[in-house]
């Protein structure tokens, strides 16, 4: 019995960090420890690995470290990094297996190696969220080969020259290292991806909702003035704000907003889909459009900015490269409102806690979409406002100066005519007759 070690990684919304796992046993009665700053997630390892062991190796002769009474020990290093997460299942197994001597590989194999996945009770390999930082730490650590759940190998396959060993399960890997099987045919084959996302990544709009709807924009008929000044934002990245009555297409053209913007580079589509892929909301794709995010105004504070018990990413970084969405804007928490005001400034958003601080990208456009007043028809020719005017005071008092000077353009949306529809919608429409000017609707 000896000390072994394997690496493996913290994944990140912007980057990963290299962990080295190292495991030391000796005989007596089954106790196993994990130390190095381990959440309560990565503790519960101590019960995931043995019951995989058990399950998945027993046509192998390997027993469960219980039925060995074996004392084991894994540190997770460096002791500074928070580890967090069930992607340190497979390599604590790989590190216990090879330090009983139940498989040999070679140091220089390990030293070139990184393992990551969550384990099953039956010995499965789960997917895992941060593949992508994962594949891009090992380029960056120079590390050939990185071992990983088959679900994300395509995900990993966007990094050029790197080795991946797509894995189904416990006993598949080992039997690789074991050599069992002479015809190869459960051996985990060595895939050399190369850098072509068209051939081997299926694409995504970023919503994960079905395929983006082409030209959208275009068949909007009518409202000349909000659908020029969209194009002025899609231009100019500027955030812009569409204000009127209820049922005069804002929010339509809002969603439509998307169809004018540029797809996204190949430097920017790693960035985006690298955080979408930590947030856990990829599916075996990648984000090659600008993201469109559009949470609902009774989202919390946290919810938009990011934060929590883990210091997650919020909307406002998952629409990073995109379109943040906010319909019924002064229906948002003023506090939340209030946040936007360094995010809009800086491109980028400091969420502070007790354990920690972390700095996640917001570089967005901010399209907002709001009423004139509480009940949404002042100034409208369809039906009369009933609001108070202590009530449009109130609600103009939502919306605070800087934030205003943050959004570049105020277009009013009114309704439209029945006798615009009978006529056809320009592709692309052209001048605006009366200036945009900076502000919020006059009460």
């Amino acid at each position: 019995m000896s000390i072994a070690k394997v690496f493996s990684a913290q994944p990140g919304a912007i980057e990963a960090k290299l962990v080295s796992v190292e495991t030391d046993t000796s005989v007596g009665i089954f106790n196993f420890t994990i130390v190095g700053l381990a959440g309560k997630d990565v503790d519960e390892a101590k019960d995931r690995v043995p019951a995989a062991i058990k399950n998945a190796l027993k046509e192998l002769d390997i027993k469960s470290p219980k039925a060995e009474n074996r004392r084991i020990v894994t540190s997770l290093s460096p002791a500074s990094i928070k580890k967090e997460g069930s992607q340190f299942d497979l390599p604590i197994a790989i590190s216990y297996l090879v330090a009983v001597g139940e498989i040999e590989v070679e140091k220089t194999f390990l030293k070139e190696s990184l393992f990551i996945g969550e384990l099953s009770l039956s010995g499965e390999v789960l997917p895992i969220s941060g593949a992508l930082s994962v594949a891009l730490l090992a380029k960056q650590k120079k590390i050939k080969n990185i071992f990983l759940p088959e679900e994300n190998k395509l995900e990993a396959a966007l990094v050029p020259d790197l080795n991946i060993y797509p894995v189904n399960n416990l006993q598949q890997l080992v039997k690789f290292f074991l050599e069992l099987d002479e015809d190869g045919t459960e051996n985990i084959q060595k895939q050399n991806y190369i850098e072509n996302v068209n051939s081997n990544i299926p694409l995504s709009n970023g919503e994960g909702q079905g395929e983006r709807v082409s030209n959208a924009f275009s068949f909007v008929i009518g409202q000349e003035l909000a659908k020029r000044a969209l194009l002025i934002a899609a231009a100019g990245g500027h955030n812009i704000a569409l204000f009127g009555p209820p049922g005069t297409g804002k929010t339509m053209l809002a969603k439509a907003f998307r169809d004018i913007l540029p797809p996204l580079t190949r430097e920017e589509m790693l960035e985006v889909t690298g955080i979408h892929s930590y947030a856990g909301i990829l599916q075996n794709t990648i984000v090659t459009e600008p993201p469109f995010r559009s949470p609902h105004h009774t989202a919390s504070n946290i919810s938009i900015l990011g934060g929590g018990a883990n210091l997650r990413p919020g909307e406002i970084t998952l629409a990073h490269r995109g379109v943040l969405f906010l319909d019924e804007f002064p229906e948002f928490e003023r506090e939340t409102i209030e946040a936007l005001r360094q995010p809009l400034e800086d491109g980028e958003v400091t969420v502070t806690r007790a354990k920690g601080s972390v700095k996640y990208p917001a570089q967005i456009m901010l399209v907002a979409a709001l009423n004139p007043c509480p009940c949404g028809y002042r100034g409208s020719k369809v039906k009369e406002c009933i609001c108070k005017p202590t009530d449009l005071e109130r609600y103009k008092r939502k919306i605070s100066g800087p934030i205003i000077d943050r959004i570049d353009l105020w277009v009013e949306v009114s309704h439209i005519a029945h006798e615009e529809f009978k006529k056809k919608s320009p592709a692309h429409p052209t001048g605006v007759s009366t200036p945009l000017s900076k502000g919020v609707p006059k009460t």
